[in-house]
């Protein structure tokens, strides 16, 4: 019997390039771990999740950095100068997302990358303008540049309200059935323009991952770029043997970094993201991640054996024992919260659309003790606002704030039962209060304005806003002084009001309220 004809070499040798290295194995998998669970914690709008995945937040380092964490902070840093740029390729979800896109363009295009020199000026430049923009308190303009508020505006303005759609699905479905597991949620763009900030940060990153793969984790970001600086001094680095490299160019060609140079064999450090792609690409085994040492020096003794490719593959250490061990608690919350959504009946008017009204001041949410504060803190990543249950925080049009959370009462108030936005801050610009304290934050106080009033400009009684009160802070008084039984016009005692909404939110008249409520600079506590 005749011999099956033997496979080319070259497909053995293309099956051996394209094994899997034990860095990249883990690495994908934590990645993915990582990605998917902070992509749920932006996604949720019941708060469950938070509770065992609010860390995941914390952990980023703009946030870390905004809130003086200095023990993430530290611990970002070491495992940095451990074990290299694994934050941008495992915690930052706009890098894991940069990867996938990437990847989507390898399957048809297989070794499409190239070496290119790093732009240092363009990089420090952006660098520059990032921390000028925080000096100066353009905080919400500098978050354009953060990937973690990128990416959380990207989830919460162009996936939430698909996911949200399919849970108000599942919630009809299972009212047939007389079941409560789910409830319904309104759908609804918060603000056009930062609608259209995701959409071009959607573009952007991904137009840019799908060409040449990790070009904005190199170039644009920030926080790159000051991960990079401490991975040029990380202990265990990717390396070549440039004894075993044959010169085939196989690793730059699937490095999404463009890090690796074929001619000289270097890697640039400030960009490699230590993804492991490289090392599952290299045939002939002279990739290695491991500690670079120093090279011994040659025996001057005429005859001394040289060392062989063997041996020093054998004495090279392992790359799958020097990957990094990252503790990963996942825990799935058992149901959603069951609860039928509130709504305020408005009295003698159904509530309506209104207009809002011009601040002077804006709303900030208790907890965030000032405007300045809310100002200097926030990296506008919009988690807050997707949590919120009454629909009062949408994303800021201000120049000064742009993006960061504010206000507005069309569609709810701020409940003294709830403190779900300081719950979830990964950044304490809202600090965590308790429903105590937060019925003592003055945020603010109403402001009647008497052209606008039902009793006034119709003839009808009222009472709304007195009715709705949480504080006792509106007391209804004659029209006429000389009608005691008559009409009846609120007035507001500014040192009871909290300025939490409800009389705005109920108050009939349209297209604006006779009621609203002004904000305060500097939030006063009882």
């Amino acid at each position: 019997m005749e011999n099956a004809s033997p496979k080319p070499a070259g497909r053995s040798a293309r099956k051996r390039r394209q094994r899997r290295h034990p860095l990249y194995r883990v690495r994908t998998i934590l990645a993915t771990l990582f990605f998917l669970c902070i992509t749920a914690l932006l996604l949720d709008f019941s708060g469950t999740l938070h509770a065992y995945l609010g860390w995941m937040a914390r952990v980023q380092f703009l946030p870390a950095v905004m809130a003086l964490h200095v023990g993430i902070i530290v611990g970002l840093l070491v495992l940095t100068l451990v074990f290299g740029r694994i934050y941008c390729s495992v915690i930052c979800p706009l890098g894991v997302m940069q990867d996938g896109v990437s990847r989507l363009h390898s399957l048809t295009r297989k070794h499409r990358f190239s070496y290119s020199p790093a732009k240092t000026w363009l990089r420090w430049g952006v660098v520059a303008v990032f921390v000028g923009l925080l000096v100066a308190g353009f905080t919400g303009v500098a978050a354009l540049l953060a990937p973690y508020s990128s990416y959380g505006r990207i989830v919460q303005n162009l996936l939430q309200p698909v996911y949200i759609g399919a849970n108000n699905l599942l919630a009809r479905a299972a009212e047939h059935y007389d079941s409560y597991a789910f409830y319904t949620q309104d759908v609804w763009i918060r603000s056009g323009l930062v609608f259209a900030v995701a959409v071009v940060s959607l573009l952007v990153v991904g137009v840019l991952a799908y060409r040449n793969g990790r070009t904005y984790c190199n170039t644009l970001c920030p926080v790159g770029t000051v991960l990079g600086f401490f991975a040029r001094f990380s202990l265990f680095k990717v390396h070549i043997d440039k004894d075993d490299c044959v010169s085939c160019g196989l690793c730059t060609k699937n490095c999404k970094a463009a890090a690796i140079d074929p001619v000289t064999h270097d890697i640039d450090y400030t960009r490699c993201v230590t993804c492991g792609t490289c090392l599952g690409h290299c045939a002939h085994h002279a990739m290695h991640y491991s500690r670079l040492r120093k090279p011994a020096p040659k025996l001057a003794a005429a005859g001394a054996p040289a060392p062989s490719a063997s041996d020093s593959a054998t004495a090279a250490p392992d790359a799958g024992r020097r990957t990094f061990l990252v503790a990963a608690a996942l825990a799935t919350s058992a149901a959603a919260l069951a609860q039928e959504k509130k709504k305020v009946d408005g009295g003698l008017a159904v509530i309506e659309d209104k207009q809002l009204p011009a601040r002077t001041t804006p709303l900030t949410p208790p907890g965030s003790l000032s405007v300045r504060n809310m100002n200097q803190h926030c990296t506008a990543c919009q988690l807050c606002v997707g949590q919120c249950p009454n629909h009062v925080l949408r994303p800021s049009t201000s120049l000064d704030s742009f993006m960061q959370p504010v206000m507005q009462f069309d569609r709810g108030f701020c409940r003294p039962e709830c403190t779900r936005c300081s719950e979830v801050c990964p950044t304490d610009a809202i600090r965590p209060i308790s429903l105590d304290l937060k019925s003592a934050i003055h945020i603010g106080h109403a402001v009647w304005v008497r052209d606008n009033c039902v009793p006034v400009t119709n003839g009808h009684a009222c009472g709304n806003c007195e009715r709705h009160c949480p504080t006792g802070a509106i007391l209804m008084v004659p029209l006429k002084s000389d009608e005691p039984d008559g009409l009846q016009i609120p007035t507001v005692d500014e040192m009871r009001c909290i300025g939490c909404g409800a009389c705005e939110y109920v108050c009939p008249s349209r297209p604006f309220s006779a009621i609203y409520v002004e904000g305060h600079e500097q939030h006063r506590f009882d």
